[in-house]
């Protein structure tokens, strides 16, 4: 099923009659990622010491002005030291020729992959990553894809993000919590690569729970958040006062609709995803209601685990693997005080991974 894609404040309404089991579903959906996430391995133990011994990675990151990316980055460098390889971290504050001097020096430098990490997309850099394939690098993306999405030609493998589950979870939230009533605003930006499976996973987990109800898509492009997000949320509110909820796919979006309900005195409840900590702090003080969490540390760790399997010639997971925790006002207070990227999971990729890399 697809869905308008226009910046608009028409209410899509979905002809038919909701499954009688929509609720139930929703509920067990929601309870599934309540729990704290139990390590699965997502492939073979090996000698990732041995096998890595003589082998480099150099990564470029979207930017370094991120705290996601930071945070991301920093567990990736850590699974690295565990496993005592040497791992190269690009420093840049983001554009395309950061990115491309990126490349060129781990191309000069004789690395022996380079992977480009946190929503940075190879298409925008394809004719410096086709060089460095063509110079016998492995070329990799991590925390890009959505699991249904497909790798360019020139990239040899991806560490890809459930965003799409993700999705469905935020549709299952927002279907419950209105008690099977929803009317909601989404919020997205189809500039950034995963957004609109992403999206697309919202609005027809929405129609599969309840077709009559109403649904919206505001488009804000990722360099606009910051002035079209809060008047355009003003003005869906305005032209539709029955939305009550709002679903901004990336949970920084929110800073820039929390101004937009103050404006207009509306009580609308808000959940998202990423986990990133300001936005869990908002949870706790009860602006928003509810984050989708992802642990970076756990995420940094699989990263490294796919790129060495890629370098030491054995099968590559196609997803990162990486648990979605709900949190709300009944768990916030695991995720830190102040928040942060980490806390709230549990630990049990650390040894996870441990063991699978045989270090133990």
């Amino acid at each position: 099923m697809t869905f308008p894609r226009l910046l608009t404040a028409a209410t899509i309404l979905l002809p038919g009659i909701a499954s009688a089991d929509a609720m139930s579903d929703a509920q067990a959906l929601v309870e599934r990622h309540r729990q704290i996430p139990q390590f699965e391995a997502m492939g073979e133990p090996f000698d990732a010491r041995a096998c890595m011994a003589d082998k480099r990675i150099f990564s470029v990151p979207v930017s370094m002005t991120i705290p996601f990316m930071v945070a991301l980055s920093d567990a990736m460098s850590r699974a690295a030291d565990e496993v005592g390889f040497e791992f190269t971290l690009w420093e840049n504050q983001g554009g395309s020729d950061a990115w491309i001097q990126g490349v060129n020096q781990a191309v000069s430098q004789g690395y022996d992959l380079v992977d480009v990490a946190g929503g940075l997309n190879p298409a925008v850099i394809a004719p410096q990553l086709m060089e460095a394939r063509a110079a016998g690098l492995k070329v990799s993306t991590t925390h890009l894809y959505d699991d249904t999405q497909t790798q360019e030609d020139y990239v040899d493998a991806s560490a890809k993000v459930p965003f799409s589950d993700v999705g469905r979870l935020l549709a299952a939230w927002a279907y419950v919590q209105t008690d099977g009533a929803p009317d909601v605003l989404i919020i997205g930006s189809d500039d950034v690569l995963p957004s609109i499976p992403f999206v697309e996973a919202i609005q027809t987990q929405l129609a599969e729970y309840c077709p009559d109800c109403g649904q919206q898509y505001l488009n804000v492009p990722l360099a606009e958040w910051a002035t079209r997000i809060t008047p355009g949320v003003q003005s869906a509110l305005l032209a539709n006062p029955g939305i009550n909820y709002i679903l901004p796919i990336y949970d920084s979006m929110t800073q820039f609709v929390t101004p937009a309900l103050r404006i207009a005195a509306a009580d609308v409840p808000v959940a998202s995803f990423n986990g990133t900590p300001f936005v869990l702090d908002m949870v706790r003080e009860g602006t928003v209601e509810m984050d989708v969490g992802e642990s970076l540390g756990w995420a940094g760790y699989a990263a490294i685990d796919a790129q060495m399997r890629l370098l030491c010639d054995m099968d590559v997971p196609e997803t990162l693997g990486i648990p979605l925790l709900v949190f709300d006002e009944t768990n916030i207070e695991t995720a830190g005080i102040p928040a942060d990227f980490d806390s709230g999971y549990g630990d049990a990729h650390i040894d996870g991974f441990r063991r699978l890399w045989m270090l133990d």
